[in-house]
């Protein structure tokens, strides 16, 4: 483990040394260190098995340098990034890669500068931080126990499978520059998402919990809710293909907003020209009844970070208001470029998350914190059911993807678990698994938005560090298609 004030020190005596070098205007080094730990479920009641395998863990380090370069009569900015090597030979070996990567970037404006004060401080869980092999363990076995004790009480003992995986985040960063940053940054993050399966039935449910401490932690009720879930969904039928009113219950919210709304709300996109809301802030895009903003100041959310990866404090970044467009995500690089007399966009987005931590060989990309979604008014979950009257109740979705491009729109995915066929406002029986596909485009969901509910909860999808804090979401004309079963 490298503590922060080994980071610090290094990026500061960094731009000393830079500071040196005639043909440098100005330079920001970012040096980081990051834990993954993973403690994977795999049970089988039908089969000899350990139930809970040992953690794995993976650690990395290092350095990344940005520095601009006298070349002449124009600038040149290069990169160059150092692995495992926290010390002055690290800089030396980044800084030569960056003379050497050096490259002339009409669209490159100036290193970020500093810009207000952080709002958090200290929020990081220490327990965390020095978590041992025996606590990690041990949430893996409260995960199983939780679905266990779900399908013993409901008297079911064979056919099962539970799966899934407990995964502890430990991130530490400082980052340095010439035109006064000098800040650093430390987050936990803890996640449990568990999959039951009743293999004879045919049927799946999930559960999920995360948290930032460890003494807020709840992996039990993550299995507890996945046994749940499949209990429910046995006996399912199947449905015809056609259009439907439906409620996108809190995991199907984020899997759309994590893999279609957000990335639409970027200025990447706008860069590359690859969303379906280019050439339209100001404008309405969305049911009057919805808002959505990225926060990364929320305390105890599991997306919250003290700054970015470009050391500018995180704050709130409004994004669609009462349907209307009203902001994208951005860095400081492409907040820069876009930045005119009609608009700007406040950086506070810039992060270097990459495979679990934040990476020291990449640039800032533009990359959400805490997404929320709002309803103008909002209602209990009764009231949603009421609202849709008939129609489909969809909990968990995977394998969302857009369809030609990000720009068109459009977009499929599976309905997989934890979905339920509504009549006269009222849940009456489960929704057959991997039998139905959602086949729609982004803007027609939004626009079609009934009812938001009140109640939300943290929820990430596999893989991801940005949390949304998802409600449901009735929504009218919905297309779904029937997937063809095997042929027996």
């Amino acid at each position: 483990m490298i503590d922060i004030e080994t980071l610090r020190a290094c990026v500061r005596n960094g731009i000393e040394f830079v500071k040196k070098q005639k043909d440098v205007i100005d330079a920001e080094i970012f040096a980081s260190w990051n834990e993954h730990i993973t403690v994977r479920l795999n049970y089988t009641s039908d089969i000899p098995c350990n139930g809970v395998h040992e953690p794995k863990s993976t650690q990395f380090s290092g350095i990344g340098l940005l520095a601009i370069f006298k070349a002449g009569k124009e600038i040149k900015v290069g990169f160059g990034s150092s692995s495992n090597n926290i010390t002055p030979k690290g800089i030396a070996e980044a800084f030569q890669k960056a003379r050497k990567n050096k490259l002339h970037d009409p669209d490159f404006k100036s290193l970020p500068m500093p810009i207000g004060k952080p709002v958090l401080e200290n929020y990081h869980d220490h327990a965390v931080m020095e978590i041992g092999d025996e606590t990690m363990i041990d949430l893996g076995w409260r995960a199983l126990e939780g679905a266990l004790t779900e399908f013993r009480q409901k008297n079911f003992n064979n056919s099962i499978i539970v799966g899934g995986d407990i995964t502890i985040l430990k991130e530490r960063m400082a980052i340095c520059s010439t035109k006064g940053i000098d800040d650093f940054d430390e987050s936990t993050i803890l996640t449990a998402n568990i999959t039951s399966m009743i293999e004879k039935e045919k049927v799946k449910g999930s559960g999920w919990n995360t948290n930032t401490h460890l003494s807020n932690f709840n992996p039990e009720e993550s299995g507890r809710e996945s046994a749940e879930s499949a209990i429910k969904t046995i006996d399912g039928e199947r449905i015809p293909s056609g259009t439907y009113n439906v409620i996108f219950g809190r995991q199907p919210v984020t899997d759309l907003f994590t893999n279609i709304v957000i990335p639409a709300l970027s200025l990447s996109s706008i860069n590359s020209s690859d969303t379906p809301f280019l050439g339209k802030l100001g404008q309405k895009i969305a049911s009057e009844l919805l808002t959505v903003y990225d926060d990364g100041t929320i305390n105890g959310a599991v997306g919250s970070k003290r700054i970015s990866c470009e050391g500018v404090p995180t704050g709130r970044t409004n994004l669609i208001h009462n349907g209307f467009l009203v902001g994208f995500l951005a860095n400081y690089y492409l907040s820069k470029k876009f930045e005119n007399s009609i608009s700007s966009f406040i950086p506070r987005n810039g992060f270097r998350f990459e495979k679990g931590g934040r990476n020291h060989n990449i640039q800032p990309k533009i990359c959400p914190t805490n997404i929320v979604v709002e309803g103008k008014e909002e209602v209990t979950s009764q009231s949603l059911l009421s609202k849709i009257n008939n129609g489909i109740y969809i909990g968990r979705i995977w394998y969302t993807y857009p369809i030609n491009g990000l720009a068109a729109g459009d977009f499929t995915s599976t309905i997989i678990a934890d979905s339920y066929v509504i009549k006269e406002g009222k849940i009456v029986k489960p929704l057959k698994p991997n039998t139905v596909r959602i086949n729609n485009n982004i803007t027609d969901i939004l626009n079609n938005i009934i009812a938001v509910s009140k109640d939300k909860k943290q929820t990430i999808v596999w893989g991801g560090e940005e949390v949304v804090m998802a409600p449901e979401i009735a929504i009218h004309s919905v297309r779904l298609d029937n997937i063809s079963g095997f042929i027996a």
